[in-house]
């Protein structure tokens, strides 16, 4: 196989390798979005997840501003090769998945960074990697946007309640339920803007690696619209372990609350792809939750559970860096390497899949019981009645 044929099949690999993580990164976050409104009934699970996938692809055509950040901003193209992009991919997807099957809601986009950093550190160098963009880009939005919107999801929770307090329960809950249905959809539409274009901006730097492209341009139309279809696929397919942490785990979410926490996410998310941020969806949404149960007179947070997933975001970019800098170190063994890479792959996510298969959470059961860290036992139990209601006891051996 000559030098060009093997360079177009590693980047043909590194493209559908792409897409892939697109598509777990879809699922991972489809919860961002759609956790409230099922929990609280304001939409159905298949049409909530529906209705976020058509908006993830719309919003993924909408900009380019965060695609251009990755390609561009983040790494010194002239030293990236698409093994090494390959390897940050495969960190990512791996954290993604493990994640997922913890129903653990961590940063997607924080996993591709961890793992495409990982990679190029040990790929390239070092000093291949643009530490201040990464500090002003990805780290210092990663602390401010999850307390700003927490804040304005806890003011607009407590607006909500005091303006309502003298509404029949009954008119205010069907108005919040419009309202928390019309909310997430935003969600939806500003995660394609921000997520969807993660992916386009790594496959655009691969083909600017490989000479394929010229460097400094934006995505093609093609990598845009095969982006936004694979996020929207992956966010039809539901993460329902994920949506049961987000709808349930955190905060018993009432329907005004979910109205306010999907408004303050939106804004965070627009803001933060306007100004080309390589933002976390998924710590703006939970910031949002967290903060609609501070705003909610008499609401209640389960700080347990945050903590556990405020030590999953820590761990998200050494992690997924780790995993991608081991990945790193065969993919540089040419054309065989990125073989066993790729086949690596596909034997890793076989078995977090069958792995998954022993407690199954799908659209029918994701809103049963409030327990999120599914693997806890071996044994599963069945949560259709909360084991922290009085009078009602666990089944065992049940699938969840």
């Amino acid at each position: 196989m000559g030098p060009e044929v093997t360079l177009l099949f590693v980047v043909v690999a590194v493209i559908v390798v792409a897409l892939i993580f697109d598509f777990t990164n879809g699922f991972h976050d489809s919860a961002n979005a759609m956790a409230g409104p099922i929990a609280t009934g304001a939409l159905k699970p298949r049409t909530a997840v529906f209705l976020a996938a058509v908006l993830n692809l719309v919003g993924a055509c909408l900009s380019t501003a965060v695609a251009k950040t990755i390609s561009n901003g983040f790494f010194d193209d002239r030293l990236i090769t698409a093994p090494i992009v390959l390897a940050g991919l495969i960190g990512a997807i791996i954290w993604n998945l493990l994640t997922w099957l913890l129903g653990l809601p961590s940063s997607s986009s924080h996993a591709l960074f961890g793992g495409l950093i990982g990679a190029v550190v040990v790929g390239a160098g070092i000093s291949s990697v643009n530490g201040p963009v990464v500090v002003s880009k990805v780290l210092l939005p990663a602390l401010a946007a999850p307390l700003v919107a927490g804040i304005g999801a806890a003011l607009a929770t407590r607006l909500a309640y005091r303006i309502t307090r003298k509404t029949p329960s009954g008119q205010s809950q069907a108005g919040f339920k419009y309202g928390q249905a019309f909310t997430a959809s935003l969600v939806a539409l500003a995660h394609g803007t921000s997520d969807g274009q993660k992916t386009m901006g790594v496959i655009t730097l691969v083909l600017v690696a490989a000479n394929l492209q010229t460097a400094g341009t934006g995505p093609q139309w093609w990598v845009i619209l095969a982006a936004g279809v694979a996020i929207g696929l992956g966010t039809y397919s539901g993460g329902w372990r994920i949506m049961r942490t987000m709808g349930k785990g955190i905060v018993e979410i009432e329907t005004p609350q979910g109205a306010a926490a999907g408004a303050a996410t939106t804004a965070t998310i627009l803001a933060s792809s306007h100004l080309g941020f390589g933002l976390s969806t998924t710590h703006v949404a939970t910031g949002s939750i967290l903060g609609s149960g501070l705003g909610r007179p008499g609401g209640e947070v389960r700080w347990t559970v945050a903590r556990k997933m405020l030590v999953a975001w820590l761990l998200t970019l050494p992690g997924a860096g780790l995993v991608g800098g081991l990945a790193a170190l065969l993919s540089d063994q040419g054309l065989a390497g990125v073989i066993i890479l790729l086949v690596l792959l596909a034997v890793g996510c076989g078995i977090i899949f069958a792995v998954s298969r022993r407690n199954t959470i799908t659209r029918s059961n994701v809103t049963e019981g409030r327990d999120v860290f599914v693997l806890a036992s071996a044994a599963p139990t069945s949560f259709a009645d909360d084991p922290r209601t009085p009078g009602k006891v666990p089944t065992k051996g049940a699938s969840r």
